[in-house]
């Protein structure tokens, strides 16, 4: 890989730098509190999915229906599990020969959406996953990935479940410790401005006492990051399995990741890195990052919600590939214009994932989720097929 000068530090006033190995709960500032002075900027990463990739359960943010005959899952012809309303609470169902076996509640949702949402209920002071998942492009309840014909509500979620579906779990039970126990009050939810820019209450707090003071203080500013900072971020959730060595939510973007994971040093063919979980590795592998100074967000605007904007995205695509340069699509003499919209499919194309796979009501084989593949090359099948839509007559 490609790297710039191998200055691993945090993009932070030096006089304001945390204690990593010690983030608490109290030094988050919130996400809302960003409103004050950066009102566009979070009016805008709301709608994101990294935002809405957690939330606390509730009727807006439960896509699946609760409506009878559209509620349901058979995992076995007399074993189906229902989504119910009961009074304000949502619940998860098991009933076995039309007898309620077991019953929690819709906690947490894990998911903007966009392919699916899964769900997670609190037992004490531990978090678990709900055998039910909504999976968008069929519009319906499905077993839970891994699930198959059993019903269980035992599946653990870990810190590094959560490290990457929000911003901050405050742990309180002991590191060593296999079950793990978290605080149900000390939370920030989806991947919001701290992700990224590190814990802000001092940062506030300065801000607000000083408000003429123009330089952002006490926070970090990762257009400074160097090449490797600005990638090792988001490889922290889109990289594959990472093992931990330090507590999750301990790294902070601009760290070096291997001070925090034992790094999988193994060259991986392209075809063997699934399209969900790590498009840092397909990407790597491409010949424009090879090529290039590119990171995530050369082509990703982490503030803004752009998902299915194909052009857009083509229009970073040709950032790079003009005619000018000589290296522009050949396809063009066939499609004209219509290929400044859309790289993408081409390049790009969604494919099925081999980790994402649910069984749908009455199928016996899996369906894949679909992800857009992070391996940025030339797909003969897909190019065929968007050149006989697109073909200028």
């Amino acid at each position: 890989m490609i790297c710039c000068v191998f200055l691993f530090i945090k993009c932070i006033d030096h006089e304001s730098k945390n204690d990593i190995s010690g983030i608490k709960y109290e030094q988050y500032a919130g996400s809302s509190t960003c409103i004050n002075c950066h009102k566009a900027i979070y009016d805008s990463h709301v709608q994101t999915a990294h935002f809405l990739t957690s939330q606390r359960s509730d009727q807006k943010n439960i896509k699946g229906s609760f409506d009878p005959g559209q509620n349901t899952f058979s995992f076995k012809p007399n074993v189906y599990v229902a989504a119910e309303k009961r009074g304000a609470l949502f619940y998860q169902v098991a009933y076995i020969n039309g007898t309620e076996k077991m019953a929690q509640p819709f906690d947490i949702t894990v998911g903007s959406g966009k392919r699916g949402q899964t769900f997670l209920f609190w037992r004490k002071n531990n978090l678990f996953q709900l055998p039910l998942t909504y999976f968008t492009s069929a519009n319906q309840w499905t077993n839970s990935p891994g699930y198959s014909n059993k019903v269980v509500f035992n599946r653990p979620i870990t810190s590094r479940c959560l490290e990457c579906h929000s911003t901050y779990f405050e742990k309180i039970s002991a590191e060593d410790s296999i079950k793990e126990d978290f605080s149900k009050t000390k939370i920030v939810y989806g991947v919001d401005c701290e992700k990224c820019h590190g814990p802000a209450a001092q940062h506030v707090d300065f801000h607000q006492k000083n408000p003429n003071e123009k330089k952002g203080r006490y926070i970090i500013d990762p257009r400074l990051f160097t090449r490797e900072q600005s990638l090792e971020s988001c490889r922290l959730c889109h990289g594959g399995k990472l093992t931990k060595s330090k507590p999750s939510f301990s790294f902070t973007a601009g760290d070096k990741l291997s001070d925090f994971f034992t790094m999988d040093t193994t060259n991986k063919a392209v075809a063997d890195i699934d399209v969900h979980g790590n498009s840092y590795g397909r990407l790597i592998a491409s010949q424009c990052f090879i090529k290039s100074q590119m990171t995530c967000n050369t082509c990703h605007n982490s503030h803004e919600n752009e998902t299915g904007k194909l052009a857009v995205f083509s229009q970073r695509c040709m950032g790079c590939h003009t005619e000018k340069n000589g290296n522009f699509c050949k396809e063009k003499a066939q499609v004209g214009n219509k290929i400044v919209q859309n790289c993408i499919d081409c390049h790009m194309p969604e494919l099925p994932s081999k980790a994402i796979m649910v069984l749908l009501q009455g199928n016996d084989l899996p369906t894949s989720a679909s992800m857009r593949s992070h391996f940025i090359a030339v797909y003969p099948e897909e190019t065929k097929k968007y050149l006989l839509l697109n073909k200028m007559k």
